[in-house]
């Protein structure tokens, strides 16, 4: 029987358990979930694209945990190729791959075939392997993209008939596959549905949205500031989420919602930037009907645009009480976000 306190995760758990497949080691929220892994001592299989991430994903994860027991395989979300391979001796997945894009792509499949067919593809393969739970990385926009300002819980979907953009269609489609494609089998499914996640990245080169949005921001290339709020939370801290419902006993079969109780505004966002030494960071309001207006030729105003003046807030109590979170205050993540951009 494993030692207490070790990575092996249930009481009569073999050596086998301990070893999680991570995908989407190489993106920002991935980098810091597989060194909070490491760091609770799990073995961690990452999957990358393309091998050439490998060296700078490793140098990042290493400058917050050791690396002694991560390892890389080669494995795509569009192809059945090196899946089985990968998952081998895994007792554990934690599916995180899939980017956060506010902007439209031109074609609306270029974020939904490879969230929906990715995520099928690795919980089948996460099936034939006899993994024990899988953790989805989701969305808060798979649940409140397309609804009028209110407070919604973990029972709550995006209404995919509204206007709501190829994101969070892309989102909300990947987690109802991800439902429905464990119903009947014995693995278990919990699912994180993140808000806004800024805080530090780990160090390699990362292009994802919350990244592009804070360099923006104290870049000095968002003249105005939109009328969106949404919920927000640290990075660390979901990590730190992702490896407690892939732990919790009582989070199989959950969803859990991981972001602020209350909408935080970009104004308020921007705030935090101009007082901890980002002049830059913009001060006015931009009308709403000129965001509508530059959507007409600009993607990223456009993928906006369902966002406009709606304030959704959560019941996030589950989160606290079967997860244990302890939130990080986002004045801190914002600002530690910015320097280590600057």
């Amino acid at each position: 029987m494993p030692a207490a306190g070790s990575a092996a995760l249930f009481e009569g758990d073999t050596l086998m358990t301990e070893r999680v497949l991570l995908t989407g080691i190489s993106g920002y929220i991935g980098q810091h979930c597989g060194a909070e892994l490491l760091k609770q001592g799990f073995e961690v299989v990452g999957t990358v694209r393309s091998m050439s991430k490998v060296g700078a994903t490793k140098a990042a994860i290493a400058s917050a945990a050791s690396i002694e027991k991560l390892r890389f395989v080669e494995a795509d979300l569009l192809s059945d190729a090196g899946w089985d391979a990968a998952m081998q001796g895994c007792g554990y997945v934690m599916h995180v791959a899939s980017p956060f894009v506010l902007a439209e792509p031109k074609d609306e499949n270029d974020l939904i075939t490879p969230a929906v067919d990715g995520t099928r593809r690795v919980i089948n393969a996460a099936k034939r392997a006899h993994v024990r739970r899988l953790v989805l990385t989701s969305s808060t926009f798979a649940m409140v993209s397309g609804k009028p300002t209110g407070r919604y819980g973990a029972d709550s979907w995006s209404d995919l008939d509204a206007n709501i953009g190829a994101y969070a269609k892309s989102k909300t489609l990947a987690e109802r596959a991800a439902w429905e494609a464990v119903a009947g089998s014995a693995m278990e499914l919990t699912v994180v549905n993140p808000g806004a996640v800024f805080g530090p990245s780990l160090g390699a080169e990362i292009d994802g949205q919350s990244v592009a949005l804070m360099k923006d921001m104290i870049g000095g290339k968002m003249p105005m500031i939109p009328d969106v709020a949404m919920g927000m939370i640290d990075v660390r801290d979901v990590a730190r989420l992702h490896v407690a419902a892939m732990t919790a006993p009582a989070a199989a079969g959950k969803r859990f919602i991981a972001a602020s109780a209350e909408p935080i505004s970009m104004a308020y966002f921007a705030s935090v930037l101009r007082d901890a030494g980002y002049p830059k960071a913009p001060s006015r309001k931009a009308p709403n009907f000129a965001i509508r207006l530059m959507s007409v030729f600009d993607r990223q105003a456009k993928g906006m645009v369902p966002s406009l003046g709606k304030k959704a807030a959560f019941d996030n109590r589950a989160t606290f009480d079967i997860l244990g979170w302890q939130p990080t205050a986002m004045e801190k993540s914002i600002s530690e976000m910015a320097a280590t951009l600057r």
